[in-house]
């Protein structure tokens, strides 16, 4: 995006002054733009439909409609707008609802204003954004010891190679970090995630954050 073309954004969160507080912040970025804000999720489902934002700033805990339930809906329906949720809770519930429900990002409000402009500007190119303290609770999940899924068992005929860059995906890493790992090229990351993606039909590295998720934790179908 550029200051010609800038990032459309909608700002959602029920309290007034966060909300007003960080349209205004964020709208003073040349290369952002606040198209509007909203004050719940029903509204935030509205604002998307009406408006089709590059990137929606996601409060969680709000009245008529949560933050969760707006995030489903408004990927459902415009999977090419990213959430990124913003909110005060970094418990492992709300991390893992937020992201199955669709959200590309995840942001404490702690984050100062550089953060969340950088955060604003990576959804907008579609990869996942996560604050260090939400990448460090997936990777604590991700350490548990949990029941081995064949490829068979959930109908996507991954190699093992792309069975393991789908963990390190789901634990946060990004491409850089998943060749350090693994002692392989930045390349062969990339190939064999247009691999697996392409099996799996994933359209975003969310999709594939959310997929690693359920994986490890099949009792939840969210």
């Amino acid at each position: 995006m550029t200051e010609n073309n800038p990032i459309s954004l909608v700002v959602v969160d029920d309290q007034a002054t966060v909300r007003e507080a960080l349209a205004v912040m964020l709208d003073l970025a040349a290369d952002v733009t606040v198209v509007a804000t909203a004050t719940n999720g029903a509204q935030a489902v509205e604002a998307a439909g009406r408006h089709r934002p590059d990137v929606l700033l996601m409060d969680l805990n709000m009245p008529v409609m949560g933050g969760v339930e707006a995030t489903e809906r408004i990927h459902g329906t415009r999977p090419d707008t990213a959430i990124l949720v913003l909110t005060t809770f970094d418990d492992d519930e709300s991390i893992l609802a937020a992201l199955r429900a669709g959200a590309s990002g995840y942001l404490t409000k702690d984050s100062d204003r550089n953060t969340i402009l950088h955060a604003v500007r990576t959804a907008a190119q579609g990869q996942t954004v996560l604050a260090p303290e939400v990448q460090g609770r997936l990777l604590a999940l991700a350490s548990r010891p949990v029941p081995a899924i064949a490829p068979q068992d959930d109908g996507i005929d991954l190699t093992p190679r792309e069975h393991e860059i789908l963990g390190l995906i789901g634990e946060g890493l990004r491409n850089p970090e998943i060749a350090a790992k693994l002692v392989i090229s930045e390349a062969t990351v990339k190939t064999h995630i247009n691999n697996l993606f392409a099996k799996a039909g994933f359209h975003s590295r969310a999709d594939a954050v959310r997929y690693a998720l359920r994986r490890r934790h099949p009792g939840d179908r969210r």
